[in-house]
């Protein structure tokens, strides 16, 4: 339950579970205020891609999260990892946010017509077109290894390293080493 203007609202949702397929996406974006096409295909051939929606550019626990994924890059790129953050917002406003809150270390995609939202059952329900706060860390080919739904932003870079870092050990090259 989550108290939203006033009022009690469920945020219990559909998502994507883990073993199905992430939808594949292009989407505008932008990282260190420079727009640019993303490509998850293009992104999921070099390795993980953890794909995080988020509802709104510049809110508080929106700006929280973006710093703490910009905080833990390091560690993502240390597991060949991408991430993209996706919500509502136009990408004039994202490529302030890329500078922002996210530091220029990762980027985000615009998704005002809400296609990618939908598409991962990533709609935030008692506003509809808003993106809900809700991660999914992606193998490379496609299978979605972990979902992470909560309106906190506290653990969502937590989970999807962590995610990301059980599929590398799973990995039969990474026994052999």
């Amino acid at each position: 339950m989550l108290l939203v203007f006033g009022l009690w609202m469920t945020t219990a949702q559909a998502q994507l579970a883990p073993g199905s397929r992430a939808p594949d996406f292009k989407a505008p974006a932008a990282m260190a205020g420079k727009p640019f096409e993303f490509d998850l295909q293009a992104a999921l051939d070099q390795g993980p891609v953890v794909v995080y929606f988020y509802p709104k550019a510049f809110t508080s626990g929106c700006t929280i999260e973006a710093q703490l994924f910009a905080q833990a890059m390091d560690d993502f790129k240390a597991v060949n990892t991408t991430v993209v953050g996706v919500s509502g917002d136009d990408i004039d406003t994202l490529k302030k946010f890329s500078e922002g809150p996210c530091g220029g270390k990762f980027p985000v995609a615009a998704d005002p017509d809400g296609k990618i939202i939908k598409a991962y059952d990533a709609g935030f329900a008692i506003i509809p077109g808003m993106a809900d706060r809700i991660s999914y860390a992606v193998a490379p080919d496609g299978t979605i290894l972990q979902t992470y739904e909560s309106m906190s932003p506290d653990q969502h870079v937590t989970r999807t390293l962590a995610a990301v870092r059980d599929w590398h050990a799973q990995q039969p090259s990474a026994k052999t080493k």
